[in-house]
């Protein structure tokens, strides 16, 4: 399912292909985030030009709107949203954590009422998988508890025994119940940022009978040298024969440091989220279209860009389009800064195969501002 193609002298980086139900899947690998069964303000025939094989839904917003049942009755979320690709659903764990008052975990799973009308719901360890195959999911999430980062050690041990039970009845499910034979199903790695308890999570989630191992519950608001520092000493008690999965990441920076460190899939709503804000990812660092040394600037954001806004329209261009709140704008940066996250990660894995992504890595950071201008 798979396989290691190559592997970086110098660093933890390496190469891979991932099968699934459908298609193989090149690894590292950037998945495009599509929440509610559509990449914002981009179509699936863009993504295919980039070379996507692999976007990301969420089953807790498609659970809500528009319904487990519709999105059976319509041939599967791929037929559903027009993706002919491969597609993981995240479990929702973290949107369902981040609810607060209207949430309540219990030790069959978490009690939640929905952002749409206040029904009450529940997520179990079990109906979350059986939901994700009846979607047609190619890669599924278990249920997990994602906490803050700066939780004591009492509450993150009990949220990491937790998702480890959790996880032992997703597999149990799997076994025992109505689901796909041909969808994976990954395990996540929770811990917080305690030291021992991220050990001991990572060595029984990644011996676990999962197809790949997520770490979950890292970059949510600590400072970056902690992520990292988190991410290393995670690894070093994982399965490497599995596909790593970073979640939550989509940062140029972040992207390559994760990929030193031997991660092969990562995803992330900040290269879409930013489009929609003005702002564009550059060989120079991040830039923000709303300034105004931009109003008359009329080269592209990116000379050395092929996609199609920087082959067609400038800078000062998208600032008008910005600044009249367009439409056009979101789709255009969508284009460019999806574009950038897949040129890097390919140019990485041509890095890694030449046996030189530590010197590919330098040469970026070298150049890449992260604050951007």
């Amino acid at each position: 399912m798979f396989k290691i193609e190559k592997k970086d002298k110098n660093t933890e980086a390496r190469t891979g292909i991932f099968e699934t139900a459908h298609g193989p899947v090149k690894t590292p690998v950037f998945m495009p985030v599509g929440t509610k069964g559509t990449v914002k303000a981009i179509r699936p025939e863009d993504l295919y030009s980039f070379g996507s094989n692999i976007i990301l839904g969420n089953l807790y917003h498609l659970y809500l709107q528009p319904g487990i049942d519709i999105i059976e009755a319509a041939g599967g979320i791929h037929s559903f949203m027009n993706w002919g690709k491969s597609i993981l659903t995240d479990s929702g764990g973290f949107q369902v954590f981040s609810l607060g008052k209207i949430r309540k975990i219990i030790d069959e799973g978490v009690q939640f009422k929905s952002i749409i009308d206040g029904s009450v719901h529940l997520f179990t360890p079990e109906n979350v998988v059986k939901m994700q195959s009846r979607m047609g999911s190619d890669i599924a999430m278990v249920l997990d508890e994602c906490i803050p980062f700066n939780q004591d050690y009492d509450y993150t041990k009990d949220a990491a025994l937790r998702t480890i039970k959790w996880a032992e009845l997703s597999l149990i499910e799997r076994k025992a119940g109505d689901i796909r034979s041909d969808m994976k199903i990954f395990g996540i790695i929770q811990g917080g940022f305690i030291k021992d308890l991220r050990s001991y999570s990572a060595e029984v989630i990644s011996g676990m009978d999962f197809d790949g191992t997520a770490i979950g519950g890292l970059s949510v608001g600590e400072e970056r040298g902690r992520t990292f520092e988190m991410l290393d000493h995670t690894i070093q008690n994982v399965d490497r024969r599995k596909p790593l999965y970073f979640m939550g990441l989509g940062d140029p920076v972040g992207i390559l440091e994760a990929i030193g460190s031997g991660i092969d899939m990562f995803d992330c709503v900040m290269p879409t989220r930013i489009s929609r804000n003005g702002s564009a990812f550059t060989p120079l660092g991040r830039i923000n279209l709303k300034n105004k040394k931009y109003t008359r600037d009329f080269e592209p954001i990116d000379k050395t860009c092929d996609c199609y806004a920087c082959r067609n329209y400038s800078a000062a261009y998208l600032k008008h389009l910005i600044k009249s709140r367009e439409i056009f704008a979101s789709m255009l940066l969508t284009i460019h800064n999806l574009n950038f996250i897949f040129k890097l990660v390919d140019a990485s894995r041509d890095a890694i195969a030449a046996g030189n992504f530590k010197q590919f890595k330098k040469d970026f950071l070298n150049n890449y501002k992260i604050k951007g201008v």
